[in-house]
C-alpha cells in the first residue's frame, strides 16, 4: 500500500485556559509541544510546510516526512513553537487570517473563547524569514458556504494578494476557516491559484487525494505523547478518515 502522509493540525500553542473554558483543547501546553517536535526528530521524520510537502503528496518524493500547520497565525505560536521548530530544522504552514493581523480571535469571543493575540506584519515577516510558510485563512475568518459566491470569491482572491504583497512571498497554501467548505468553494480556491487546500476532515493524506480538499491529525491539549506518535506513524487515524461529501 503507498504511504499516507499526516499533516498535523494545531491552533495555539501556550498555557491552556482554565477548566471549563470553550476550546481548552485547542492549546498545547508547549512542553508537550517541544516532546511532540522532538519524538518526530528522533523517529527519522522531517515536518515541513505544506510548500515543502507537496512533492511528497505529488509522488515526486519520497520520505518520512509530516506536515506541520498552524490555523489562525496565533502569536503564542511565534513566541513558543517557531523556536522549537527552527532548533529542529522542521518548517511548518501558518493560515494567516490577512486582515486582522496583530489582532485577536475576535471570531470565537462570542463563545466564551478567552481573547488571544495574533501575529503582527513585523513577526509574520520573521516566521517566513525563518524559512517558514504563511498560508491564506481567508481576509476576515468566515463560513465561506454561508456567504454569498461573490464574497466568498473576495475573501478567497483577496486575501492571497494582501498577503503576497504584505510579505513579497508567493502564497500558495489555504485552510477553510471551521473546516468550511464544499466543491464550489474547493474550485474557487484552486482558481485563484492557490495550490492546495487543508481541511478539518480526519485522516491521513493519500496519493490520490484531492489536493484542495486535504484532511488532518487534530493534536490537541489531551493528545498523549503515545497517542501523538501512534497519529505520526501508524494508519490509527486513517480509522477515523471523514471526506467532504460534496
Amino acid at each position: 500500500m503507498p504511504p499516507m502522509i499526516p499533516i498535523l493540525m494545531y491552533h495555539q500553542v501556550g498555557v491552556p485556559a482554565p477548566k471549563g473554558s470553550p476550546y481548552r483543547g485547542l492549546t498545547v501546553h508547549p512542553t508537550d509541544f517541544r516532546r511532540q517536535m522532538t519524538w518526530l526528530k528522533r523517529l527519522g521524520y522531517r515536518g515541513l510546510s505544506m510548500a515543502q510537502l507537496m512533492p511528497y503528496l505529488r509522488g515526486e518524493k519520497q520520505g518520512k516526512v509530516v506536515g506541520i500547520s498552524f490555523d489562525d497565525g496565533y502569536r503564542n505560536v511565534f513566541q513558543n513553537a517557531m523556536p522549537v521548530l527552527d532548533e529542529l530544522g522542521f518548517t511548518a504552514t501558518n493560515y494567516i487570517v490577512a486582515r486582522h493581523l496583530d489582532g485577536s480571535n475576535f471570531w470565537d469571543q462570542p463563545k466564551g473563547v478567552p481573547h488571544s493575540g495574533l501575529m503582527s506584519l513585523p513577526e509574520l515577516r520573521a516566521w517566513v524569514n525563518a524559512g517558514h510558510e504563511a498560508g491564506s485563512h481567508t481576509l476576515d475568518h468566515v463560513h465561506l458556504t454561508d456567504v454569498s459566491s461573490e464574497i466568498a470569491h473576495y475573501q478567497i482572491v483577496q486575501s492571497k494578494a494582501e498577503l503576497q504583497d504584505a510579505l513579497q512571498v508567493d502564497v500558495s497554501a489555504f485552510c477553510y476557516p471551521y473546516g468550511d467548505q464544499n466543491q464550489a468553494i474547493r474550485e474557487q480556491v484552486r482558481q485563484a491559484g492557490y495550490l492546495n487546500a487543508t481541511t478539518t476532515n480526519r485522516g491521513l493524506v493519500r496519493s490520490d487525494d484531492d489536493l484542495f480538499d486535504l484532511p488532518r491529525v487534530t493534536v490537541s491539549r489531551s493528545t498523549n505523547i503515545l497517542r501523538f506518535v501512534q497519529k505520526c506513524v501508524t494508519r490509527l487515524e486513517d480509522k477515523r478518515r471523514t471526506v467532504s461529501r460534496s
